[in-house]
C-alpha cells in the first residue's frame, strides 16, 4: 500500500490532469454540470455494479471513474470563483467532525444504534440541515433505496417496531389486501396495495439488517445467468426459444442451479 505523501502526490496529479484536459482538451473544455450528470449517475451504477460482484479491480477502476467526475465539478465550481475541490474536502471533513462528538468531542455513545440517533438529531440542528427528519431523503433516489432510507431514518428517531417479530404480521396483512384487489381487478388499488406490500417486504428485511436493493440486484444477476443459460442451448440446439415448451425451458433451468451448486 501507498505512504500517506503517495497518496497525496497522486491526488495532486490527477488534479495537474484535470486542468491540462480542461484547458487543452475541446471535449473536457465544453463540459458543464449539466453535461456531466448523466456520465455521472452512469459511473456511480458501474461502480455499484462492481461492488455488488465484489470485483476488486473494477472497483478501483471505477472509484477513479466517480473520483474523476468529483474532481470534475470542483474544477467547474472554481472556473466559476463558487467554490473549488479544498473547499468541498473541507466542507465534507467540517461536517464529519461536526456530527461525530463522540469522537472529535465529549459525547458517549456504548453502540451502532446511539451513534444513529445522535447523527439524525445533529443534522436537524445543523445550520444548512434538514428542516424535517425524512427531508434528508433525496426525492430522485430509486423507489426501493428511497423505501429503505426512509424507514432507517424513522427507526433512528424511535419510530419502529419494538419486536422485529411482528413486522411478519404486516408483511401477511399487506400480500392479503393486495389478493383482495386483485381479485376485485381494481388496478387502481391494487398498485397501491402492491406498493403497502412492497414497503412492507423492504422494512423486514431492514429489521433483519438485510440490505434488499443488493438482494434483488443478485437475484437479477442469478435469473440472467440461468436465462442466458436457455438462451445458449437453444442456439446450439438450432431451436428458438419461442418454439421450446415451458417444460423444457424448466429442465434447462434447473440444469443451470445444478451448475451453479
Amino acid at each position: 500500500m501507498h505512504t500517506r505523501e503517495e497518496k497525496m502526490e497522486a491526488f495532486g496529479r490527477l488534479l495537474d490532469v484535470m486542468d491540462r484536459l480542461r484547458k487543452d482538451c475541446p471535449w473536457d473544455r465544453k463540459q458543464t454540470n449539466e453535461s456531466l450528470r448523466p456520465n455521472t449517475i452512469e459511473e456511480t451504477y458501474e461502480l455499484c455494479d462492481a461492488l455488488i460482484r465484489d470485483d476488486q479491480q473494477e472497483i478501483c477502476k471505477e472509484l477513479g471513474d466517480v473520483l474523476l467526475h468529483v474532481v470534475f465539478y470542483g474544477k467547474i465550481g472554481e472556473e466559476k470563483e463558487q467554490f473549488d475541490i479544498a473547499d468541498v474536502c473541507n466542507k465534507i471533513c467540517d461536517k464529519l467532525i461536526f456530527r461525530h462528538p463522540h469522537v472529535y468531542g465529549e459525547t458517549v455513545v456504548n453502540n451502532v444504534k446511539e451513534v444513529l440517533e445522535n447523527w439524525e438529531q445533529i443534522k436537524l440542528k445543523e445550520k444548512d440541515g434538514n428542516k424535517t427528519v425524512l427531508s434528508g431523503v433525496p426525492a430522485a433516489l430509486p423507489s426501493l433505496i428511497k423505501a429503505y432510507r426512509i424507514q432507517d431514518k424513522a427507526s433512528n428517531v424511535g419510530f419502529d417496531w419494538e419486536d422485529r417479530q411482528d413486522v411478519w404480521k404486516k408483511v401477511r396483512e399487506e400480500i392479503d389486501e393486495l389478493e383482495a384487489e386483485l381479485k376485485r381487478e381494481d388496478k387502481e388499488r391494487s398498485t397501491q396495495e402492491l406498493g403497502d406490500f412492497l414497503f412492507a417486504v423492504i422494512n423486514a428485511a431492514r429489521l433483519y439488517k438485510l440490505n434488499p436493493d443488493n438482494a434483488l440486484e443478485m437475484t437479477n444477476q442469478k435469473f440472467i445467468s440461468r436465462f442466458n443459460y436457455i438462451e445458449q442451448h437453444s442456439i446450439r440446439a438450432g431451436k428458438p426459444l419461442t418454439e421450446m415448451s415451458l417444460e423444457e425451458m424448466d429442465a434447462l433451468w434447473n440444469e443451470a442451479k445444478q451448475e451453479e451448486a
